[in-house]
C-alpha cells in the first residue's frame, strides 16, 4: 500500500449528492469544482472523487416506500445507483481528464494507471454510504486526509436548520464528533458523515475536512494547508 504509485499528492474528496444535485442539478456547482480540478491537476496534483446520491436517492426511496414494502437492501440498492448516475455525470463532464472507467469497488483503485489525473468513483455494495468508500479508497492508496464536501460550512453540534442553538465545531476528535451522529448506519440517513465511514476513519487514524463545496475557495485554502472555513475531524 505504501508503494502505492497514486499515493503521492492525491487527495481524495468525497462529493455530497446535495450539492450535485440540491434539487435539480447544479450546473454552477459543477462548473466551479471543474474549475478547481483542472487548476490543481495542470500542477500536478491528482484526485479521486466520490460522489453520493442526496436528494436523488432519497427520492427515489421515498417513492418506492409509498408503493411497497422494502427492505433496507431494496433501499440501499437505490441510493448506490443514484450515485453511481452522479458519478457518471462528473465522469462525463471531467471526460478530458477522468479515467475512463468509474470505480465501484474500492480495490480496483490498484488497477488505475498511475498517470491518471483524476478518478471518479461511487456507491458499491449496501450497508454504508460513499463516505465509507472514501475511507477505504483512501486507506488502499495510503492517503491520511479526506476532504468531505458538503452543504454546510462545518460540522454542528446539532443540526442548524431545526435548533438555532447549534454550534460550529471547528475541530473535534472521532470519539466526540461519533457522539454527535446515529450509531448505526440506515438508507437515507442524513449525517455530517457516514457513522460507518466515521468508525472506519477513526480506526485508521484518516483525518476528514467538512468543508462547504459551495465555497471552494475554503478546499483550495486546505489543499495548501492554510487555515479554512470548515471542520476538522481527527483522531
Amino acid at each position: 500500500m505504501l508503494n502505492c504509485p497514486l499515493m503521492k499528492n492525491t487527495t481524495v474528496i468525497s462529493v455530497g449528492g446535495s450539492l450535485i444535485v440540491p434539487d435539480t442539478i447544479d450546473t454552477q456547482f459543477l462548473t466551479n469544482l471543474k474549475t478547481l480540478i483542472e487548476t490543481h491537476t495542470a500542477n500536478g496534483r491528482r484526485f479521486i472523487i466520490i460522489a453520493g446520491g442526496g436528494r436523488t436517492a432519497r427520492r427515489y426511496q421515498d417513492a418506492a416506500k409509498e408503493v411497497a414494502t422494502l427492505t433496507r437492501d431494496d433501499l440501499d440498492w437505490m441510493g448506490i445507483h443514484a450515485t453511481r448516475l452522479n458519478g457518471h455525470l462528473l465522469r462525463t463532464v471531467f471526460r478530458d481528464i477522468a479515467y475512463r472507467v468509474m470505480i465501484t469497488n474500492p480495490d480496483d483503485i490498484h488497477d488505475v494507471p498511475p498517470q491518471e489525473k483524476l478518478i471518479v468513483a461511487a456507491g458499491y455494495r449496501p450497508g454504508s454510504s460513499t463516505d465509507l468508500r472514501a475511507i477505504q479508497i483512501a486507506e488502499r492508496i495510503g492517503a491520511t486526509h479526506v476532504v468531505n464536501l458538503s452543504n454546510t460550512d462545518y460540522v454542528y453540534t446539532d443540526n442548524p436548520k431545526t435548533n438555532p442553538a447549534a454550534e460550529k465545531i471547528e475541530d473535534i476528535t472521532w470519539s466526540k464528533f461519533r457522539k454527535l451522529i446515529p450509531e448505526n448506519w440506515d438508507p437515507g440517513l442524513s449525517s455530517p458523515f457516514d457513522p460507518v465511514a466515521a468508525q472506519e476513519a477513526e480506526k485508521l487514524r484518516i483525518e476528514v475536512a467538512h468543508i462547504n463545496g459551495t465555497k471552494l475557495e475554503a478546499l483550495t485554502a486546505y489543499l495548501r494547508d492554510e487555515p479554512f472555513i470548515g471542520t476538522r475531524i481527527h483522531s
